[in-house]
């Protein structure tokens, strides 16, 4: 295979990235806002929680990235490709990053929220600033796994004509009649992106200690 072929390739995975991260970071503050609504006392809250993730959790990512890809110009709405793709993906990842946080936030101690009441600290001050960071640090290893799954699911965003890694592949497939060498050096670069995720979520975790001594 060329130089030039694989370059497309590269070129095609910095998108993959870029999409991916994009989702990963939209779904973390959105599950983190339906984790905290699952745990909440509020019936309509708790249970407005757990349905979205039951829905997103429960139905094909495919299946929601083609309703988006569909709902949004039924609802007269003229947007880009793109943000359908993006929308599908961060919604499907925050049901799953709300689970992951979940055991996180029911892990925070209750002294340490009794102390946070006596310093004068408000409901949503004790979340932002006590609750959602301890939650992450504790879910922090399952977000990395959940950041892994949707580096390879982004590969379903073809389907609503984004030209990612595995489309490019396909396409350039098609041209030149080489699917085993692309598809090849396509999942090559797969696994080299998700090699660096892992990493350096390890690298991170063991670097700070996230506060243990």
């Amino acid at each position: 295979m060329s130089w030039k072929l694989f370059e497309l390739l590269i070129q095609a995975a910095f998108y993959t990235v870029l999409i991916s991260a994009v989702s990963i970071i939209l779904g973390l503050a959105i599950g983190m806002v339906v984790s905290a609504a699952t745990l909440s006392r509020n019936r309509a809250w708790s249970l407005a929680g757990r349905t979205f993730v039951s829905f997103f959790r429960g139905a094909p990512l495919l299946v929601q990235l083609l309703l988006i890809y569909n709902l949004v110009p039924a609802l007269g709405l003229d947007v880009p490709s793109i943000v359908a793709a993006v929308t599908g993906l961060s919604l499907c990842t925050a049901a799953y990053q709300a689970e992951n946080l979940r055991g996180g936030f029911q892990s925070v101690p209750g002294g340490l929220l009794e102390a946070a009441d006596m310093a004068g600290l408000n409901p949503r001050q004790q979340f932002w600033r006590i609750r959602a960071p301890i939650a992450v640090r504790l879910a922090f290893p399952s977000l990395v796994n959940e950041a892994i799954m949707i580096l390879k699911a982004s590969s379903l965003v073809s389907v609503v004509g984004i030209v990612e890694l595995t489309r490019m592949a396909q396409d350039l497939a098609a041209s030149t009649y080489r699917p085993i060498e692309l598809f090849a050096a396509a999942g090559l670069l797969y696994l080299i992106i998700n090699w660096l995720v892992a990493s350096g979520g390890a690298l991170f975790e063991r670097s700070f200690r996230w506060g243990r001594p």
